[in-house]
């Protein structure tokens, strides 16, 4: 069943009138047929203009859309072999962020990312995808093996922002942050981060701090969601349209700015519309950036990536 958002009413009306003539208990042909064929070619051109002039706040709804593919889809559609990691040999497993090894087109890769869960059940267990301290802390964990066995990293990221819970707080949650982007920075194999979703402030950064920063189109990345920043400026969550943007969270605007280094097309409608396309298309974007590090020195890549981030803001 097809989940449409507010501004997609104009294909949904559409949409409706061709699952309307497709459940006619005739023969879809003559004078049916055609008038089927123009609504599908009007839907689809309806599609493709409203995604061409998406506002900020649209994209954000785009990439919460709950039928976009999640971190266990891509695992499902890239990864062969996967073996996923529990813990942080310290306190807990923290199912938000999932994190393990496996085969990627050939290589082997250790994979992290957060999950939000598609149901209410995945949702609640896996804690809407806002990691806790002992999340972070088994990716610094699987990080440094990684190193050890010189096996590339990929992140994908998909959150609103690390957990603001007492209890996070209480465990060290700036910290764990903190060391966790310090493990990012410090790696002498590649690694690539791609938001899939949302990138939502240090949550993200933790595990995306990385030789490459790919977006998908729809996807936003922001120091803090578009409700939460109009309710610290105005005082207002309802001004959220307008803190989406003033914020620049899309990925068309952190290219402009140097922020990310690439942006991933999604399928027409969104990657909620395609999923194995999206999840083959994400693939072949992870492929060709750490292609990009073969021959370099575990010095190099660490120098590499230091002087990207050290480069943000001098062009401006």
């Amino acid at each position: 069943m097809r989940s449409y958002l507010d501004f997609e009413k104009p294909v949904a009306e559409l949409e409706a009138k061709i699952d309307e003539l497709r459940g006619l208990n005739t023969d879809v042909s003559g004078a049916i047929g055609e008038e089927l064929t123009k609504l599908e070619t009007r839907a689809g051109k309806a599609l493709v203009d409203l995604y061409a002039s998406l506002t900020p706040w649209q994209k954000t709804q785009v990439a919460r859309h709950q039928m976009r593919p999640h971190f266990v889809d891509y695992i499902a559609g890239m990864i062969e072999d996967f073996t996923p990691l529990a813990g942080d040999r310290k306190f807990a497993d923290d199912e938000a962020l999932i994190a393990g090894f496996g085969r990627f087109r050939g290589r082997s890769v250790c994979i992290m990312g957060q999950e939000k869960g598609s149901d209410t059940e995945g949702r609640l267990r896996h804690n809407f995808g806002m990691t806790r301290p002992e999340g972070y802390r088994k990716a610094v964990r699987l990080m440094e093996l990684a190193d050890r066995f010189g096996l590339p990293v990929v992140s994908l990221v998909d959150t609103a922002g690390a957990f603001p819970g007492i209890d996070a707080e209480e465990r060290g949650q700036a910290e764990a942050i903190a060391r966790s982007t310090e493990a990012c920075l410090a790696l002498g194999v590649p690694n690539v981060a791609v938001v899939v979703g949302e990138g939502g402030s240090g949550g993200a950064v933790a595990i995306a701090t990385c030789n490459r920063v790919l977006m998908l189109e729809h996807a936003i990345y922001t120091v803090a969601s578009p409700e939460a920043s109009a309710s610290i400026l105005w005082r207002d969550s309802g001004r959220r349209q307008d803190a989406a943007q003033n914020m620049k969270i899309t990925a068309q605007d952190l290219l402009r700015f140097g922020i990310i280094d690439g942006i991933i097309p999604e399928p027409a409608g969104g990657a909620h519309r395609d999923p194995a396309k999206m999840i083959k298309t994400a693939g072949d974007a992870i492929e060709k950036a750490l292609d990009a590090f073969k021959g370099m020195s575990g010095d190099e890549i660490r120098n590499a990536r230091a002087e990207k981030f050290l480069a943000i803001g001098r062009k401006l």
